[in-house]
């Protein structure tokens, strides 16, 4: 007597379930395991010489995971190092001048510039009180205790989450570059297509990752360049600071390489200096930000088979659905959607590409 069949209607169902519980156990870990496959791709091949070199893939891999490390976290740490001393020695002055000198003493400190604006502003919105002037200033300050409270939690939190997504993705990292042509092989052995075109888009994947990593880069260093010339001739002090701050920021899109340029205009026109704090302003909007916006799409564009249009149409939209992660994203659907329609075209309709 025959065995019975197994009814594919229940395998597909608890295949859907099983697609949809794994989903929701990589969704916390989305954008790392991301980024960990978009840097396994561009790394892989510098993985396999270093492999012929070390002659063992943990240790190949360990070393580009460690100048990953340095790479990314360096710099940042940096300048991390140098905005919390400034602003720890800015605090620290402020607080002297006032036990010493009280609120009246601040404020002569100020530019003149800021010194009528500190006395209006303080007239307007100090509380109306009996004491004198460094008595409401030490009011205000306890008032607002339990606001910079939630404001350090806030931002110890989100660092957490940081540094735990950061740890997450460098994890993956290692895996992948250990043991990615395994998974692919194994992908290329389940995956419901024909032979070679999981790897057909496997290789535009590793193409598009290239082409908008590289292109950020390139972008970034330009446009530090670029503000780095323009706190030059503005004469800002701190101008190589401001620079690589430029470069960091140039990968952030809700801020944006041109926020350092119009900060470093206010403080000029706050200190005294409004002429080149108008030009400092003007070089940021048009040269610096403009760079962006001219020489990322085309430097992903000459990565891989896609027009410029399309590129950036892709960046903005895959930005505004996805936050910063989406320039990244976007590229990769829009590329994976026409190497998809190439791969129809070619395969079931006979046609050419």
């Amino acid at each position: 007597m025959a065995s019975k069949q197994p009814s594919p209607i229940f395998f597909y169902i608890l295949l859907a379930a099983a697609i949809v519980l794994m989903a929701m156990v990589i969704r916390p870990l989305g954008t790392a395991l991301l980024l960990a496959a978009v840097l396994a791709g561009v790394l892989f091949p510098l993985q396999k010489r270093l492999t012929r070199w070390f002659r063992w893939r943990g240790v190949a891999a360990g070393a580009l995971v460690l100048g990953v490390v340095l790479v990314i976290l360096g710099p940042l740490a940096a300048l991390s190092a140098v905005a919390v001393s400034e602003t720890t020695q800015g605090i620290t002055y402020v607080r002297d001048t006032l036990r010493s000198e009280g609120v009246i003493g601040l404020v002569h400190k100020l530019p003149p510039r800021l010194q009528s604006l500190a006395t209006s502003a303080w007239a307007r919105f100090a509380p109306k009180s009996s004491g004198s002037p460094d008595e409401a200033m030490a009011q205000q300050l306890n008032a607002r205790t339990g606001g910079m409270a939630a404001m350090a939690t806030t931002v110890a939190a989100w660092t957490g989450s940081f540094l735990f997504q950061s740890a997450m993705m460098l994890i993956a990292l290692y895996f992948l570059l250990i043991d990615g042509p395994a998974l692919i092989k194994w992908l290329d052995g389940v995956v419901p297509l024909r032979h070679g075109e999981f790897r057909e888009l496997l290789e535009q994947f590793r193409a598009v990752s290239k082409a908008v990593i590289v292109s950020s880069a390139i972008t970034a260093a330009i446009q530090a360049i670029a503000a780095l010339v323009g706190f030059w001739i503005a004469k800002v002090p701190l101008a190589l600071f401001f620079a690589g701050l430029t470069f960091v920021l140039a990968f952030v899109p809700a801020v944006g390489a041109s926020s350092v340029s119009l900060l470093a205009a206010a403080l000029l026109y706050f200190t005294g200096h409004p002429y080149m704090a108008l030009f400092l302003a003007i070089w940021g909007l048009v040269v610096v930000g403009l760079i962006d916006n001219v020489v990322k799409p085309f430097l992903v564009s000459g990565g891989m088979e896609m027009h410029g249009a399309i590129v950036f149409f892709a960046l903005i939209g895959g930005l505004a659905a996805f936050g910063a992660v989406g320039l990244i994203i976007g590229p990769l659907v829009a590329s994976f959607f026409i190497t998809l329609m190439r791969m129809y075209k070619r395969d079931y309709k006979g046609g050419t590409t």
